[in-house]
């Protein structure tokens, strides 16, 4: 209605408001009480519109200008609504499922002969991730022929809680990165081979726990164990989050199984021991398991104790700056601290790795020589 439309153009959100509750109140209370409740329910109606029309201008308003002094964050589209910072996790626990859209930027730097994956060190992603060297899947590997390492490339990312990949790669001129990017680390920090095989026993370390206690690898004794690398401000679903997630089910596998051991113990260690503060990784844990803390703890790794674990378990792991680069490396101990079997990847199922933990608890200590007698 004409009328209508002047009624809401020039008028601010909350006077529309205030004049939506003035009509509602006056049909309900005022003279128009009195006559016969079509009219009161036409008052009810006309507010209703009213509701409508301030929404609808809200909306407009909020999309067409970004906050004062900031210029608009490059998503492309949002499915839903979801409040995230760095980070598409929010709380793992919602059932909600977002598939988003981010513009992004960067320079090619491997490019893997299968063409399912980039490594890309790309420039912060407003709303998604900061400045890191990630690897991404590529949903369409056609895409990737002709492209090679030093390309700098404009692209999408496309990510929900459960997958991500990007596509729409585009070459582009260095000149069009917003800033330098931070240089990688050198590539002989990120290229080795794991030198502990199964049977050989895992080095004793140090951890700080979620709740501020020192631990030691040799604190689980007895028990088999099951530790991942992570790392809070991971943003990729299929990579540290997804981690947690099938650490999640297979807890939850062995203790619904009668017939499973009752000594596994499942540890999610943080590479960046900058951030991942005892109060982050406590907030953070909580995200994933609530209040039941059973079975799964989370420690962060100090920066020595990694330079002495990871290579051994060939997890590749190298920070500069504001940069990231790292694997993911998943690995079961039995009670005798000694490695039973290790996951490289993402493609493996909390099936799986509950399977190898119920395994490696059945495994018996070495008789030696002198027992034997």
């Amino acid at each position: 209605m004409p009328w209508l439309q002047r009624f809401c153009d020039g008028v601010s959100v909350p006077n529309r408001f205030a004049r939506m509750a003035s009509l509602i109140f006056a049909g309900l209370c005022g003279p128009s009480a009195r006559l016969p409740r079509g009219a009161a329910l036409a008052s009810l109606i006309l507010a209703a519109r009213l509701f409508v029309c301030a929404a609808d201008k809200s909306l407009e308003t909020s999309a067409a200008r970004p906050a004062s002094g900031r210029p608009a964050a490059p998503v492309v589209s949002e499915e839903k609504a979801n409040s995230v910072g760095f980070s598409m996790q929010g709380n793992p626990l919602d059932s909600t499922n977002i598939m988003r859209t981010f513009l992004a930027r960067g320079v090619i730097r491997v490019v893997p002969e299968d063409g399912q994956t980039l490594v890309i060190r790309h420039e912060a992603i407003p709303g998604f991730m900061p400045q890191m060297t990630m690897e991404f899947n590529v949903r369409n590997t056609n895409e990737v022929r002709g492209f090679q390492a030093g390309d700098a490339i404009a692209f999408r990312v496309r990510a929900n809680q459960q997958e991500s990949w990007i596509e729409d790669l585009k070459r582009i001129g260095t000149n069009e990165l917003t800033a330098p990017l931070a240089a990688d680390p050198p590539s002989a920090t990120l290229l080795h081979a794991a030198q502990l095989k199964p049977g050989d026993l895992l080095p004793d370390a140090e951890l700080l726990t979620e709740d501020g206690r020192t631990i030691r690898f040799s604190d689980f004794a007895g028990q088999a164990l099951a530790f991942t690398f992570i790392f809070t401000r991971c943003p990729m679903p299929d990579f540290c989050p997804r981690m947690n997630q099938n650490f999640s089910r297979a807890r939850e596998l062995l203790r619904n199984n009668p017939a499973a051991p009752a000594h596994w113990q499942f540890l999610s260690i943080s590479f960046d021991p900058g951030f991942d503060k005892p109060g982050v990784l406590s907030g953070y844990a909580y995200s994933y398991r609530g209040k039941d803390a059973g079975g799964w703890l989370f420690a962060v790794a100090p920066t020595n104790v990694l330079d002495q674990i990871a290579p051994q378990l060939d997890f590749r792991f190298a920070t500069s700056g504001a940069s990231f680069f790292h694997n993911l490396r998943t690995v079961v101990i039995d009670s005798q601290r000694r490695i039973y079997r290790q996951f490289e990847g993402n493609k493996w199922t909390a099936e799986e790795l509950a399977a190898a933990l119920t395994e490696a608890a059945l495994v018996k200590a070495p008789i030696s020589p002198t027992a034997s007698k």
